[in-house]
C-alpha cells in the first residue's frame, strides 16, 4: 500500500492539471528543492500511483466529434465469454472507456467516432465479433463537464504527520 502525505497529494494535484510543469516549479509550488520534488515524482510513479503522463486532445480538431454511450447485455456469464469480449473490445480504438457494470444493463462503453455513419461501422464490427443479448446506444448531445483529474481529497490524511495511506 502507497503511503502519501500533503506534498504528495499537492504534487499529484498540480501534474494533473499540467504534467508539462517543470519540476522545479512543481517544487517551488510545494515547498520542495528540485531534487525531493523529482524524487517524490519518482516514487509515485514507481508504486503506480502516477500511472503515465499523457496529452489531452481537443476531439473536434481531430475529427472526433461524436460521443455515444453504449449499453450493453449479455445473457452469457462466464469468464471464457467475458475474455473473448474483452479482447474483442480492445481491438476497437473508437472505445476508450469500457466498463463492467451492477445492475440492469451488463456493460458500458463510451464510444467516439467522427459522425454516426463512423458509429454504424463501428456497431457492425462490435456485433460481428461477439455475441451479445442487446445493445443499446445513447448520443451525447452536448459535454458540459469533462475532466480527467481524480478527486483527491478522499486521500485519508493522518493529522499528526499528514501521512495517507492509498
Amino acid at each position: 500500500m502507497t503511503t502519501l502525505d500533503r506534498t504528495d497529494k499537492k504534487i499529484l494535484s498540480i501534474l494533473q492539471e499540467d504534467c508539462t510543469l517543470p519540476v522545479a516549479e512543481i517544487g517551488r509550488r510545494v515547498g520542495l528543492s528540485t531534487t525531493p520534488c523529482w524524487r517524490r515524482i519518482q516514487r509515485l510513479e514507481e508504486e503506480g500511483v502516477i500511472m503515465k503522463r499523457v496529452a489531452l486532445l481537443d476531439a473536434t480538431k481531430v475529427n472526433a466529434k461524436v460521443t455515444a454511450f453504449v449499453s450493453i447485455v449479455t445473457n452469457q456469464h462466464t469468464e471464457d465469454w467475458l475474455d473473448r469480449f474483452a479482447s474483442a473490445i480492445k481491438t476497437f480504438p473508437e472505445v476508450v472507456e469500457f466498463y463492467r457494470m451492477a445492475g440492469s444493463v451488463d456493460y458500458l462503453l463510451r464510444v467516439v467516432v467522427a459522425d454516426i455513419e463512423a458509429y454504424d461501422v463501428f456497431y457492425k464490427k462490435l456485433i460481428a465479433k461477439i455475441d451479445v443479448a442487446d445493445v443499446s446506444t445513447t448520443f451525447a448531445m452536448e459535454q458540459i463537464k469533462s475532466t480527467t483529474e481524480l478527486p483527491l481529497g478522499f486521500i485519508p490524511l493522518d493529522k499528526e504527520k499528514g501521512r495517507a495511506s492509498a
